[in-house]
């Protein structure tokens, strides 16, 4: 006979026996949920809450979606698993939707498990097609947690592992920012010099593989860069026969308001990695596809990559429904749309709040950025205080935010709105609201 747990005992023994991650363990009483559905979820004392952030950004056709769920199921009674070398039904139709998504071009797919796993296969691909080593990245990026990735992450996340992260020849160029320029240009008379510096770092290395771009940085800010930007980088790695990555784990699968954020400037990269949205979070699920050239170069060449779990039928089925509900809901057309409201709406708070900076996005996917000061934008805090566990603003006015039912991801000195693309103009208005109350909590604190 199974135990009934208490909602405190399953609080308890998470945090006891789990790691939470991204934290120190101490004081860490996750909240116990039970439910969600569309936009919201519930906590076993049956409160509600409006996810203003879709979880980890993932959760973009709402949960508990009727098709993702019913096609698990069906799959689940079909073919649980069969090892990746194997044919399969759910192979195939999955393929066949996602050559007519993708950006053109890319046409050869490896599954995996994550979107970390997708880099981790991404950089092997670069370094078996090219014979070279190196991975230029940029800073204020996350591209994954397991050693590869990690070493490619330019936040703090990396510090930890230092220096048994550095893979060999992980190097760092400067980010696209234009709020807060780190090489203190001004757009748009800085001709684009972050990215003109990616081309001095290629002909200043020795044996660079591939560039890696998150096309709108994620979690680091919703860094959208200026229109020049992507294409400039294609005809920087053309040039100097350097493959370009696009880690659309975030930004993939209409949140941009594109299929793929990609497709905003017309730029094909050579290898397109994603997760997430794919399967709206339902299975683990990641994707790494390369052009028609880089498969070719495997006809004749050993593919020295592969996983238990590469292609596992149950975690392809949801992608196969999640796809189908993207299409049926329009959703790429919706994120534009109604993410040009939340924008809207977003920017009317900043008239009104001191603390933000700057508020910035595209499609339904924004940040608002926190400032001390906003004239010199002076941030509250630092990744030194994150890395440290110190109380942060962000985390407060979150928590502010949390108490009152609505859930907003929180990152050093922004917040990461971006939430489920279903969502209705009256809980955009609701979560707007009870996010500027919670901004008093910062108002109060600038200089």
């Amino acid at each position: 006979m199974t135990e009934i747990l208490t909602s405190s005992e399953v609080s308890e023994l998470t945090a006891r026996y789990t790691y939470g991650t991204w934290r120190r363990q101490k004081g860490w009483a996750p909240i116990h949920i039970v439910d969600a559905e569309d936009c919201h979820f519930v906590d076993a004392e049956g409160k509600k809450y409006l996810d203003f952030s879709a979880q980890l950004m993932c959760v973009t056709l709402g949960h508990k979606n009727r098709a993702v769920v019913e096609q698990i199921a069906e799959q689940a009674r079909k073919l649980a698993y069969i090892g990746p070398g194997w044919a399969t039904d759910v192979r195939a139709e999955l393929s066949k939707l996602l050559i007519e998504v993708l950006p053109q071009g890319l046409e050869k797919f490896f599954f995996t498990t994550s979107g970390t796993e997708a880099n981790e296969a991404a950089f092997k691909i670069a370094h078996m097609v090219t014979g070279r080593t190196k991975i230029i990245a940029r800073y204020r990026s996350y591209h994954g947690s397991t050693m590869g990735s990690i070493a490619a992450t330019g936040d703090p996340r990396r510090w930890a592992m230092e220096p048994a992260a550095m893979i060999p020849g992980v190097v760092f160029a400067p980010e696209v920012n234009c709020y807060q320029c780190p090489i203190r240009h001004t757009y748009p008379g800085c001709g684009i010099a972050c990215v003109e510096y990616v081309e001095h770092m290629i002909e200043n290395e020795s044996d660079v593989a591939a560039v890696i771009v998150e096309p709108v940085v994620g979690t680091n800010g919703v860094l959208v860069p200026p229109k020049e930007y992507m294409p400039r980088l294609r005809q920087i790695c053309d040039a100097h026969g350097v493959l370009l990555i696009a880690d659309e784990v975030m930004t993939g699968w209409c949140r941009t308001g594109k299929w793929f954020a990609m497709d905003h400037w017309n730029v094909i990269p050579d290898i397109l990695t994603t997760a997430k949205g794919l399967t709206n979070a339902a299975t683990p699920l990641g994707l790494c596809a390369t052009t028609a050239k880089i498969a070719s170069y495997f006809d004749d060449h050993f593919f020295s990559h592969g996983h238990t779990y590469e292609a596992h039928p149950l975690a392809l089925a949801p992608a196969i429904a999640s796809i189908n509900e993207m299409k049926r809901l329009r959703l790429a057309e919706r994120a534009t749309e109604v993410g040009a409201y939340l924008g809207q709406k977003l920017r009317e708070l900043q008239p009104r709040h001191r603390s933000i900076g700057e508020v910035r996005g595209l499609g339904m996917f924004w940040a608002v950025e926190l400032v001390r000061n906003r004239a010199t934008k002076a941030p509250f805090n630092s990744y030194a205080d994150k890395i440290a566990s110190k109380p942060l603003m962000v985390d407060r006015i979150a928590a502010r935010a949390l108490s009152q039912g609505v859930y907003i991801q929180s990152w050093v000195n922004h917040f990461v709105i971006a939430p489920p693309l279903i969502i209705s103009r009256e809980d955009i208005d609701h979560g707007v609201a009870v996010l500027g109350d919670a901004l008093s909590l910062a108002d109060a604190e600038v200089d």
